[in-house]
């Protein structure tokens, strides 16, 4: 048994890089192989796939499993993948008919139990409300119709997996870390006690999971970065006791910084206590240094026992949608697009025969233009309804017909959704006594329960409170001595969508700046820096340890990525935004 066991992820979304599990296989030693495809989104999109073509899996991934499970079998590196999506046994079969075709002699394993649309009613009967965790209504009281229900399984299907000698282990719908901590507690025989260790196993997963945003991708101070040509991909090394160095293969591009690890650290969370099916992870107790070039350590993440619920991906048939987008020109451009909105509207019949209208007036038009380009604003209209004949063709025809009847310089008009289907996300918790893992593998089926019904002894931890002295610097003094910059020029950003939530987190670039950012940046500041937000609920976390925090802004993408309005629907861009905010920050913090 070596001193760690080198776990490489490549891919962090359906639709990355193909070469790059080739790429991992042969640019370094790495015991595992994983690859995370699965957002709430790509559910959605199996889902078709499914019921169209009865794959429900992701196809790309057999095309790198040609290429990488020769030279995988040679060189005893495992596979764990969630790629299996809704069909894992159908995933698992197409893998073994990949080996016969090589001649190799691979062990495949594969996981269900995640799937929970078939007993729905049973659950409801037995008292499981399925309330949306973003807006605290239940599933009963929702008219869409239901498509699909997979729980968030963890890690020890995958364990077991690997314990009975699988060399591939197909997953469906696990956790985005559990294909680390899996690997790392099959490594070194974790028990299902050892929170700890398992916590930052968690930790090293959520780093890896999207791939190229931990070395370098979507990285606030992109500047830094030597290199965007050829970026590595992220490995995590992985020590005995959870701690873990993370890194990438050498002659990559791409970079792994204390900042690069920070900000994915802080992607796509809202509390820090970081519930998985496996252990609570507690972001504000690790610590994270760097030991070299491309070598990020982090360390001493607790860990507590797991949340006695799962978490469930819901996707319901949220409605038809269609919609345009045309370029308003020059002057008078608010008073423009109230003339287009009131004339289409009224040539449909109004706007309250729709389920939902979005009138979005984006403003990029410039004062003075320099050129033509210069003058556009853009006008978003979508509408969406139960009722696809309302958002068909004539929804589209109807805007056409007024292109030539209406305000001086009506530009060209982008169509948007097309009358298409759209799914709705619907978030929710169910009792874990409800959830077993089934891991098939040479013929044999074998029961995995959640560790919160294993009846074992709690373990809590205690969060040490955000204004202890000890944690948060002093803020510099505020006086007549200030400096108005962008945001940014201080505070790293990341952002992301959680379901119809999305999160900022906020990292400082020194103590003495993260004093002022925990004082200054309030969630009243924040509303006010970002007005769409006023009227929503939002939560802030501190993460004093690593100078950093969070913001969980409730309900702003609707109800989830596949149904959002918002031109950026994932919120991707929602913290480069805050970034471009002016503020007056001491001088003594900025030389410019």
């Amino acid at each position: 048994m070596s001193e760690v066991i080198k776990i490489a992820n490549c891919s962090g979304f359906y639709g990355d890089k193909l070469s790059a599990a080739l790429e991992m296989v042969e640019g370094g030693p790495i015991d595992v192989l994983t690859g995370d495809y699965l957002a709430e989104l790509t559910m959605a999109i199996l889902h078709g796939q499914k019921v169209q073509r009865n794959t429900g899996y992701v196809g790309t991934f057999l095309k790198q499993i040609k290429q990488v499970l020769k030279p995988c079998i040679e060189k005893n590196i495992k596979i764990v993948s969630n790629a299996g999506g809704l069909n894992p046994a159908a995933m698992a079969d197409a893998v073994e008919e990949i080996a016969k075709e090589l001649n190799l002699d691979v062990k495949v394993a594969y996981i269900d139990g995640d799937d929970l649309a078939p007993r729905m009613q049973e659950l409801h009967d037995k008292g499981e409300a399925f309330v949306n965790m973003d807006t605290g209504a239940n599933l009963a009281d929702n008219k869409h119709h239901l498509l699909t229900a997979n729980a968030y399984l963890g890690a020890w299907g995958i364990k077991e997996a690997l314990d009975q000698g699988a060399d591939i282990v197909i997953c469906p719908r696990v956790t985005d870390a559990a294909v680390v901590i899996g690997p790392a507690a099959w490594k070194f025989n974790w028990q299902r006690a050892d929170y700890d260790a398992l916590a930052g196993a968690l930790a090293a997963g959520h780093v890896i999971e999207c791939g190229q945003q931990a070395t370098g991708g979507n990285y606030a101070f992109f500047q830094e970065v030597p290199s965007f040509d050829n970026p590595g991909y992220p490995i995590a090394e992985i020590e005995a006791n959870g701690n873990f160095t993370i890194t990438k293969h050498p002659g990559t591009g791409g970079l792994v910084s204390v900042g690069t690890v920070k900000s994915q650290l802080l992607y796509e969370i809202s509390d820090p206590a970081y519930k998985n099916p496996d252990v609570i992870g507690h972001f504000d107790t690790l610590s994270i240094e760097q030991t070299g070039e491309d070598r990020v350590y982090v360390s001493g993440c607790k860990g507590s026992c797991p949340p006695p619920s799962h978490k469930v991906c819901i996707n319901t048939h949220g409605g038809f949608r269609n919609g345009i987008e045309v370029l308003l020109t020059g002057l008078d451009i608010e008073e423009k697009a109230t003339v287009v909105t009131d004339a289409f509207f009224n040539g449909l019949g109004g706007k309250e025969q729709f389920d939902e209208v979005s009138v979005e007036l984006i403003r990029s038009d410039k004062e003075n233009p320099r050129i033509n380009e210069e003058a556009f604003a853009r006008l978003r209209i979508i509408a969406k309804s139960q009722n696809k004949d309302l958002v068909g063709r004539l929804f589209s025809a109807k805007f056409t017909e007024i292109a030539l009847a209406n305000i001086p310089g009506f530009g060209p008009a982008t169509p948007i959704g097309h009358g298409a289907p759209f799914l709705a996300y619907w978030p929710t918790l169910v009792d874990s006594q409800y959830i077993t893992e089934y891991v098939h593998i040479d013929g044999q089926v074998i029961e995995v329960k959640p560790t919160s019904q294993l009846d074992l002894e709690p373990v809590k931890y205690q969060v040490v409170p955000a204004r202890d002295p000890a944690q948060v610097p002093a803020a510099p003094t505020v006086s007549d001595d200030t400096v108005s910059i962008p945001l940014g020029r201080l505070f790293g950003t990341r952002s992301g969508d959680k379901g119809g939530c999305a999160n900022i987190g906020v990292w400082a670039t020194s103590e003495a700046a993260y004093g002022f950012l925990h004082d200054f940046l309030t969630v009243e500041r924040l509303k006010e820096l970002m007005p769409e937000a006023a009227d929503l609920e939002v939560v802030r976390y501190d993460l004093a340890n690593i100078h950093s925090l969070n913001f969980f802004i409730k309900g702003i993408l609707g109800e989830g990525v596949a149904s959002s309005v918002r031109t950026d629907p994932q919120a991707k861009s929602m913290g480069e935004y805050l970034r471009a905010k002016m503020i007056d920050v001491p001088a003594s913090l900025y030389n410019g």
